[in-house]
Formats: structure tokens, C-alpha cells, sequence
């Protein structure tokens, strides 16, 4: 083996640390931003269509800007926010960044598949606005929520990957700097079987807690 097990290990841990963090702002953010799209948009209980315009205009220039693009455009904030522009650290806020519009528009898509009726009923029982988020939007679009976080975890996977063409660590680090710069097939073909791995145990763990979820 042309590297040794632990660069393959502290590799893989760095990628899971950027996946983690990175995710986990995304779906903290992600989830509100949905649902302010989808209350402010013009038959929403809370409608604006000027604020939902700006939103939804903001989120799209995010999602429309290829990943690689938006890494070295945020470089200043990148270095503003985590004092560096290349390692683990420097990685998360772009991709934090990338992920957070993008699952925003799957869990507004979740939240838009809700029967209206039910919010019409819930309104005619005099429930407050912020009962009707918390008691019937996100529970009847919790399968869907968390489908499309799953989508949005193999998404980051893939990005993590690319941010090695900066210095950002990880696994895609290594495929770049020792599979493709160095010419090294044994370590390109070892990251490939390893990311592969990683989408494949997110893919069943996502799909298994949908099932559950759908099945209450």
C-alpha cells in the first residue's frame, strides 16, 4: 500500500467532520428557511410575496452557482469567519453554505405536499401560527424532510471531495494530490471504494428512518 492506514483513517475522519458540521448547519438553517418560503409565498398563512421573492431569489443564485465556484468565491468570508482558507475548518463554510438552499428547497417541496385542508382545519380550531409549523407542517413532512436530507448528506459527501482540489483535507485530498497529481491508481481506487461506502451506508441509514417514520 503506497499510503499507510492511518493517512487513509485521518483522511476519512476529516471528511466526516466536514460532512457533519457542514450537514448539521444546513438542516438547522435549511428547515426554517423552507418554511419562511412557504408561509410567505402567496397562498401561505403568513403570505409576502416581496419577502418571499427576495428568499427565493437568494436561495437560487446559491443553488445556481457551481460548488467549485462558490469555494473560491467565499474565500474572504471563508477567512473571515474561520481565520484560514485551506483545511477541514475553511471547507465547512462553503459547504455549509452550498447545502443550505439546497435542502431548503427539498424541505420546501416536503412542506408544499401537505393537504391544505389540513391547515384550514387546524386555523378553524383557532390554533396559533407558530402551533400549526411545529404540530402539522414539519410532522406531516417529516418522511420527506428527512429523504431530502439524506439527498442533501450524499450531495456534501461529494462536494467534501471536491474542496481537496484546495487543501481542504479529507479524502478527495488525497485522490488529488496522490491519485491524480502523483499518478498513484492503487490510491484513487481505495478513496473511490471508501466514498462509495460512506453514500451507500448514508443511502440505507436515510431510507430506513424514512420507512419508520412513514410507518407510525
Amino acid at each position: 500500500m503506497s499510503l499507510s492506514f492511518e493517512r487513509y483513517w485521518h483522511a476519512f475522519l476529516d471528511t466526516l467532520m466536514m460532512v457533519g458540521v457542514s450537514s448539521s448547519i444546513a438542516f438547522l438553517a435549511g428547515i426554517p428557511l423552507a418554511i419562511l418560503l412557504i408561509v410567505t409565498a402567496p397562498n401561505g398563512f403568513l403570505a409576502s410575496p416581496r419577502i418571499n421573492k427576495v428568499v427565493g431569489a437568494v436561495v437560487n443564485s446559491f443553488r445556481a452557482t457551481p460548488f467549485i465556484v462558490l469555494l473560491v468565491a467565499l474565500i474572504p468570508f471563508t477567512r473571515f469567519v474561520s481565520g484560514t482558507t485551506i483545511g477541514v475548518w475553511a471547507a465547512i463554510v462553503p459547504l455549509a453554505i452550498s447545502a443550505t438552499p439546497f435542502f431548503a428547497r427539498i424541505a420546501e417541496v416536503s412542506l408544499r405536499e401537505i393537504d391544505p385542508g389540513l391547515i384550514e382545519a387546524a386555523q378553524a380550531m383557532g390554533c396559533k401560527k407558530l402551533d400549526i409549523i411545529l404540530h402539522v407542517l414539519l410532522p406531516e413532512a417529516w418522511p420527506g424532510i428527512i429523504g431530502g436530507f439524506t439527498i442533501t448528506l450524499v450531495a456534501l459527501i461529494s462536494s467534501s471531495a471536491m474542496a481537496g482540489a484546495v487543501g481542504a483535507g479529507g479524502l478527495g485530498d488525497l485522490a488529488i494530490r496522490y491519485g491524480y497529481q502523483r499518478f498513484d491508481t492503487e490510491v484513487m481506487m481505495i478513496v473511490i471504494v471508501v466514498l462509495v461506502a460512506l453514500v451507500s451506508v448514508v443511502q440505507l441509514l436515510g431510507d430506513f428512518y424514512v420507512r419508520r417514520l412513514q410507518s407510525r
